[in-house]
């Protein structure tokens, strides 16, 4: 679970909401099984663009059997959740597709993505941004707040977002098949677990070998801060961010040598052209180039 400390809380603004699979499926025939009310344009947009090519449910309406009944949460507004969708597609989607091939993508890429219009928020000042669960699904937060989050531009939208759905697939591809135990030795003793967000672990992380506070919760959350914060920022931001580690450099460019081999071995992916093709589709949304409000189907 990817956890973001904040000082400030966020107050939202309160705006109108828009409105039997067999044992042995045939990998060729989607697993989604459409339910027989009437459809909007936005559903049919959505099987257009996730169920058939990818087999992937996108779900915006607010599911409570779906949801964590541990927080106070409220549903996303769909006036919201259609640029989501088109972003998640454009950005992440099709990116990995580029580099590794759509089946890569429709096999490893989690069946459901929930979409929940407020933070989740915990009792140790941290909200919860995002959760992957068993592979299956990835539940985003907050995305009520999207228009002001996007308006601050590409870096933000990555942080409240993207960053946590590019940690969360890390996860699964580690899962799926792990990555060498090397990795865990190099900062094995400074692992905090969830000390982490302890004033004394907030700041200085670079210094001790880690590219976020959260990545020294362990050597698996450390794993995937490293490919998505790497995928999802240009060459100079790693490069400044190495600059500023100083003796903890050593540590964060061992790990990642070894992360860089074991993704491109495991699962033929180099992380230098796959940041290059997220970077790229990202100037493309945020130069306009794509609509991101269309429901229209091709």
């Amino acid at each position: 679970m990817k956890k973001i400390i904040y000082s400030l809380i966020f107050i939202l603004a309160v705006l109108p909401i828009v409105s039997c699979s067999k044992d042995d499926p045939d990998e060729n025939q989607s697993i989604i099984q459409v339910n027989s009310k009437s459809k909007n344009a936005f559903d049919k947009w959505l099987d257009n663009n996730y169920v058939l090519p990818y087999n992937i449910r996108f779900m915006y309406r607010m599911e409570t059997i779906e949801s964590d009944m541990n927080y106070t949460l409220v549903p996303a507004i769909m006036g919201y959740s259609i640029p989501m969708a088109h972003m998640v597609k454009y950005m992440c989607l099709e990116a990995y597709d580029e580099v590794a091939g759509v089946s890569f993508t429709r096999k490893y890429f989690p069946k459901q993505i929930h979409l929940i219009g407020s933070p989740a928020y915990n009792n140790n000042g941290t909200i919860v941004l995002g959760v992957a669960e068993g592979g299956k699904k990835i539940t985003l937060y907050n995305i009520n707040s999207l228009q002001t989050i996007f308006n601050n531009g590409v870096d933000a939208v990555n942080d409240y977002y993207f960053h946590t759905i590019h940690h969360e697939f890390s996860h699964i591809l580690h899962q799926t098949k792990p990555y060498p135990a090397s990795f865990s030795q190099i900062s094995g003793a400074d692992y905090v677990s969830g000390n982490w967000s302890d004033d004394q672990f907030i700041s200085g992380y670079l210094q001790r070998g880690f590219v976020s506070a959260y990545a020294q919760s362990s050597d698996d959350e450390d794993f995937a801060e490293m490919v998505s914060i790497y995928i999802t920022n240009t060459a100079d931001y790693w490069n400044n961010l190495l600059a500023s580690a100083g003796s903890g450099a050593a540590k964060i460019k061992a790990k990642f040598d070894l992360i860089d081999t074991y993704m491109k071995k495991e699962w033929n992916i180099d992380l230098s052209t796959l940041r290059q093709e997220i970077i790229r589709r990202e100037n493309d949304v945020f130069s306009g180039k794509i609509d991101l409000n269309s429901v229209e189907i091709d």
